[in-house]
């Protein structure tokens, strides 16, 4: 089992969308595929799930539906069970009368696994956040904490024979997204051509080695050996462009000048060489263009945009668009996966 977790310390570059897609498409290729949602918003189980699943997933009523994010709807549908979301798996340790639980990742379609996420998970962040430091001088309790991510994660992997995990993380430096990404092996960064992201990567890639050389030279020699303890690699895997839509008030010369930075700034903060990349683009797996078009007939259909069907309401001219955005999907399946075999 290999693992790669999407982040960007930057929000609204299209991360939760690229993951949705690279794991449909991975399984579409033949590949046994469980995609984690470990994003407090939940916005990944929202994709993934109808209304009504979210309901009987979190016990009812939720935040997500009291605020008008998604529709109250009936309820039975009969893939989920309720308290069965990484908060759940989580809560023994947060409140104190136990190790994580096991939950049940919700089927998709054959091949395709999901640990779905909950609001509810954002209350771990204080326990992540103390129990860190306590970890360096071997408390076990800490330590058990601290490793909870990647111990849910091993157990639901192995229940379904997952051949690869794809973790969504929120857009932040905080204590949740570090228990996230240490148990992953790679990390894969989507992008956006702007100030923004560039900014992002300049503080993500000084905290991911400090995150990486903190829990390897000070937690990982004091684990017990009856605690799996991920090794966090975290090795960055390169990164995937997402193309804006181009609108008047921002030219074309503008997002070419941001690109143009992008290599080495990667280069420079992310993987730390001395001599960064500043003509080469070798880091950069793909560029992916804009399907905004396709999103609202995805969203209503409750399936990927290389998916839309005539049925979807994909008519004409879309239907071509929905095919060029297969064979793009498939070609980054494809090297993302080369890369990771590559890596590891």
């Amino acid at each position: 089992m290999k693992s790669i977790a999407l982040f960007n310390n930057k929000g609204g570059v299209g991360k939760t969308t690229l993951a949705y897609h690279l794991a449909h498409m991975m399984q579409r290729i033949g590949l046994s595929v469980l995609v984690v949602d470990l994003d407090p918003q939940a916005n990944l189980t929202a994709m993934c799930l109808d209304e009504s699943e979210i309901e009987d997933l979190w016990g009812g009523t939720s935040e997500l539906i009291d605020q008008g994010a998604v529709m109250a709807a009936l309820s039975g549908t009969g893939r989920v069970r309720g308290g069965q979301t990484m908060a759940d798996a989580v809560r023994p340790i947060l409140e104190g009368t136990g190790d994580i639980a096991a939950v049940e990742p919700t089927r998709l379609r054959p091949g395709l696994w999901l640990l779905p996420g909950s609001l509810d998970l954002s209350r771990f962040e204080d326990k992540l956040s103390n129990e860190w430091s306590r970890a360096y001088g071997g408390d076990i309790a800490a330590i058990r904490t601290s490793t909870s991510f990647h111990r849910v994660i091993q157990q639901a992997a192995s229940v379904v024979d997952a051949e690869v995990v794809l973790i969504d993380v929120g857009p932040n430096l905080g204590a949740i997204n570090r228990a996230a990404l240490i148990s992953a092996d790679t990390v894969l960064m989507p992008l956006a051509a702007d100030l923004f992201s560039l900014k992002g990567l300049s503080n993500l890639g000084p905290t991911l080695r400090r995150w990486r050389s903190d829990w390897q030279s000070l937690v990982l020699p004091r684990v017990p050996r009856d605690i799996s303890a991920p090794s966090a690699t975290m090795q960055p895997l390169g990164y995937v462009i997402m193309q804006p839509e181009m609108r008047l008030d921002r030219p074309l010369k503008a997002y070419e000048r941001w690109l143009e930075r992008i290599p080495w700034v990667y280069s420079s903060a992310v993987l730390g060489e001395s001599s960064p990349d500043s003509h080469g683009d070798h880091h950069r797996i793909a560029t992916l263009r804009n399907y905004r078009s396709l999103m609202p007939l995805a969203h209503d259909a409750r399936k990927p945009m290389f998916d839309l069907r005539p049925a979807d309401g994909a008519l004409g001219s879309t239907q071509q668009y929905v095919k060029t955005c297969f064979k793009e999907f498939e070609a980054l399946s494809g090297k993302v996966l080369a890369r990771l075999e590559r890596i590891l």
